[in-house]
């Protein structure tokens, strides 16, 4: 009898464990981390969400990484294929030192065009942050059939959105100085400059958790990246020239836009969200009680905000006879 019980078994109809059907597909999608080789640069993602789902690509700003959307990937990826790369001197982005690349917004936006390349990518909505708007935006004027929608989260396009706080950047530019450079360096290439761009503005600051701005103080501090920032401040005039550029795109390609803004932000005023209606009438608008960092206490109200725009972005497409994707 003893000997009998495994084939006895075997007959039986194997049922798998409802645990394991669970498992198998997540209500809230894995988040998985890749490099790929574009443009010379080894460049590091993050990535979630069904391969053949609407794709969104998220761009973030200075001095942060993909790792500022780790609240905002889960929430998005149900229902999206999300994409958020670490741009050129930032995160774990490798660039070898044979490259010899120049850290300027063109030769970012340069490569993240060639990294949508490696990916094969056709269509996507854009997510753009601070230095990722200026990239993005250059993106899409490259590329304007490619873009589906566009939501900027304090990404400004209009002089009316840079605010005092940028006057000692705007010396530099002026008057490229070692001087004006040091100053600089000391006040925003600090851990103490990092957290205070994540907490000001925001009622409770305890509420930012302090692993972001500790990340990107250390990321900061690796060797030859003091430079490579300094060099990005510099060049962030670039950003200013073009925006007659950005806003001409808007007016002929008219992508749906969302502009959804910390309006305590010390560096981008409301005002730049509110010019986005100079160009796109029919731009969203939508102000949160925040700062610069919106994501690290509103990343819900966010998630909730992309979602209803991308639906109704798609559902008109789709009665224009555009298609969903």
């Amino acid at each position: 009898m003893k000997g009998s019980l495994p084939s006895e078994l075997e007959k039986r109809p194997r049922i798998r464990p409802k645990s394991a059907e669970r498992r198998s597909e997540p209500a809230i999608p894995l988040t998985s981390v890749h490099w790929v080789d574009a443009d010379g640069v080894r460049v590091f993602y993050r990535a979630a969400g069904r391969p053949d789902a609407p794709m969104i690509l998220l761009l973030h700003g200075f001095p942060s990484s993909s790792f500022q959307f780790r609240e905002l990937i889960p929430r998005l990826a149900p229902d999206y294929r999300v994409i958020a790369p670490d741009l050129p001197g930032f995160g774990f982005t490798d660039v070898p030192a044979g490259r010899n690349y120049v850290y300027s917004f063109d030769h970012l936006a340069t490569t993240v065009q060639r990294f949508l390349e490696a990916l094969n990518t056709q269509r996507f909505a854009l997510y753009v942050f601070d230095y990722g708007a200026p990239t993005g935006f250059r993106v899409a004027m490259a590329h304007p059939e490619k873009v589906t929608a566009i939501v900027t989260q304090n990404g400004n396009a209009y002089e009316e959105g840079l605010s005092r706080a940028w006057a000692p950047i705007r010396k530099y530019w002026v008057e490229p100085t070692l001087e004006n450079r040091e100053a600089l360096a000391e006040v925003l290439l600090t851990l103490d400059g990092a957290r205070w761009q994540y907490t000001h503005g925001v009622s409770d600051p305890e509420r930012v958790p302090p692993e972001a701005y500790t990340l990107d103080a250390a990321l900061l501090a690796r060797p030859g990246n003091r430079d490579i920032q300094l060099d990005l401040f510099l060049d962030y005039a670039s950003n200013v020239q073009l925006y007659p550029k950005f806003q001409e795109y808007f007016r002929t390609a008219r992508p749906p836009l969302l502009a959804i803004w910390g309006q305590h932000d010390p560096f981008f005023l409301p005002a730049g969200a509110e010019a986005f209606r100079r160009d796109l009438p029919n731009a969203r608008l939508q102000f949160l009680d925040t700062g610069h960092f919106a994501l690290e206490t509103h990343a819900v109200e966010i998630a909730a905000a992309i979602k209803d725009f991308l639906s109704a972005a798609s559902e008109s497409r789709q009665a224009a006879g555009g298609g969903s994707r």
